[in-house]
């Protein structure tokens, strides 16, 4: 299914042509006497298949993985998108939106993929009620897509650190960042490249938490 085509807007409209076309649609509207039917909101679920290894022993510890922080648009449901020719304008779609915001959806995509992987004695989320050792967290920088790229594209880029609950110590801090092309000029065809590209990402983050266990602590058998 393809969902229709991608129409993002290609500017804000001045007020005034903006009241003109209300006044016009209003006029239309009452001679055919039937409103024109209303845009369906599309959601679309952040659910990647992570391809990563799995680790040869698990950390003895417990790691707690917290939402992720995000700044303006990118803590809502709407999806944003960029035009290359204005790279400091920043827009959201009207009916095309995530089923979860994506702070609280890549993090749930983190704690699945480090789960399957069998890096940690235990993985949490906040609402667990043990306590862990470590605490995974950061922010999600960017997630949006650029349709108007050669090839269109999405985009993302997230920071994350990795914390010891007894003394606050920073172990590591990593980013990543990437770009997936965009198969078809359609709404599934981008979410799908937001998939492949979150669950790229998570794996990137799985791999470098594998590499780090050694330095964790003690380790068990898997």
């Amino acid at each position: 299914m393809s969902g229709g085509t991608l129409q993002p807007r290609t500017g804000p409209e001045p007020p005034v042509l903006r009241a003109l076309m209300t006044v016009l649609v209003v006029a239309l509207v009452g001679a055919c006497g039937t409103a024109p039917p209303l845009p369906r909101d599309r959601y679309y679920s952040l659910a990647p298949d992570v391809q990563a290894p799995v680790a040869g022993q698990r950390v003895a510890a417990i790691l707690q993985v917290n939402d992720l922080a995000a700044r303006g648009f990118l803590g809502g449901r709407q999806i944003l998108y960029r035009f290359n020719d204005q790279p400091l304008v920043v827009e959201r779609y009207e009916t095309y939106l995530w089923e979860e915001p994506v702070p609280r959806a890549f993090a749930a995509v983190l704690v699945s993929a480090i789960r399957d992987a069998g890096v940690f004695r235990h993985v949490l989320i906040p609402a667990d009620p043990a306590k862990p050792d470590l605490l995974l967290g950061g922010e999600v920088e960017r997630f949006e897509h650029r349709p108007t790229d050669a090839p269109p594209r999405v985009s993302a880029k997230l920071s994350l650190s990795l914390v010891r609950t007894d003394d606050r110590r920073s172990l590591w801090t990593r980013q990543y960042s990437g770009d997936e092309p965009v198969s078809a000029d359609t709404p599934d065809a981008m979410a799908e490249a937001f998939n492949r590209l979150a669950g790229r990402l998570a794996a990137e983050v799985t791999r470098d938490l594998i590499s780090l266990g050694a330095k964790l602590g003690p380790r068990t058998g898997s």
